[in-house]
């Protein structure tokens, strides 16, 4: 994807330029924080989609027209039940500030069917389509976490994702990367996906439809890989893809699967760590 002076609506600025009271480094709002639980209950008697209207942005509220209508359309799917969730993803272990202020800022709900958007922001994966899910916020910040813990202070240049499914990784990343170019090898889901990024109009995520399990090697080295499914072993190509330097987390495993990261320490020397248990949709070859 790709656009000339656009960005995107939730920029990082907007969770973290305009600081009411800090806790741990991280930018917070005054207002009341509902929680999901309340949300979905709410969503339950007032979840009709109201129709798309011409609106117009505010000094009252301080929002984009987007943000504005996103709210309108699913009522209890706000700013303030985003942010609950990422308070909750900062207690399970999640400390990388630019990671959480990434989650805060891209809209879950806008990647999830409507009948679904109520429950966008509990921590738990949820289906997509195609037997496949939207990971758990938890998960998602945790990845992504480990990836960024590089020898580079954090930096990545180049991402790589296995498994786009219906693109709310890809936003995410987006915000913490310079490029991220992402495979999906179910080829609705990739019609899905850039349906989903295209009105968010983000110029650094390039979409691919393809085997993941070949990786992008036109567009290698990487400097971070991600997995969003399960092998019991990670694919030699997504190895050699790696820069030096580089980090690659997955899922490994069949029934039981844990996360495991892999280093890349030099050209024939790589390093693996396992992490924590998960669990995933399995790893597959090929395109459908």
């Amino acid at each position: 994807m790709t656009g000339k002076n656009k960005r995107f609506p939730l920029t990082l600025s907007s969770v973290v330029d305009k600081p009411v009271s800090t806790t741990q480094g991280r930018s917070f709002s005054a207002a009341k924080v509902a929680t999901p639980q309340t949300a979905t209950h709410n969503a339950a008697k007032h979840g009709a989609r109201a129709p798309n209207t011409e609106l117009t942005q505010t000094r009252v509220t301080g929002q984009t027209p987007r943000q504005i209508e996103s709210e309108r359309a699913y009522p209890l799917v706000s700013d303030a039940v985003r942010k609950a969730m990422v308070d909750r993803v900062e207690k399970q272990g999640v400390k990388d500030t630019k990671v959480l202020a990434a989650l805060e800022a891209v809209p879950r709900h806008l990647f999830m069917e409507p009948a679904l958007a109520s429950q966008a922001y509990i921590d738990a994966s949820l289906p997509i389509g195609h037997h496949q899910t939207i990971s758990q916020p938890y998960i998602v910040a945790r990845m992504i976490e480990i990836m960024r813990d590089n020898v580079k202070g954090g930096v990545l240049d180049r991402i790589l994702e296995i498994g786009t499914g219906c693109g709310y990784q890809a936003a995410v990343l987006s915000l913490v990367g310079k490029e991220v170019y992402s495979i999906e090898r179910i080829k609705p889901l990739h019609e899905l996906a850039k349906t989903n990024l295209r009105p968010l109009r983000i110029p650094n995520i390039r979409l691919h439809y393809g085997d993941g399990m070949l990786g992008l090697p036109q567009a290698a080295p990487f400097d971070g890989i991600i997995l969003a499914a399960a092998g019991l072993e990670v694919p030699q190509a997504l190895l050699q893809q790696m820069a030096i330097g580089g980090r690659l987390v997955a899922p490994v495993g069949a029934r039981s699967q844990v996360l495991q990261l892999i280093e890349r320490i030099s050209q024939f020397e790589w390093r693996s760590t396992t992490l924590e248990n998960c669990h995933f949709v399995p790893l597959r070859s090929g395109t459908v």
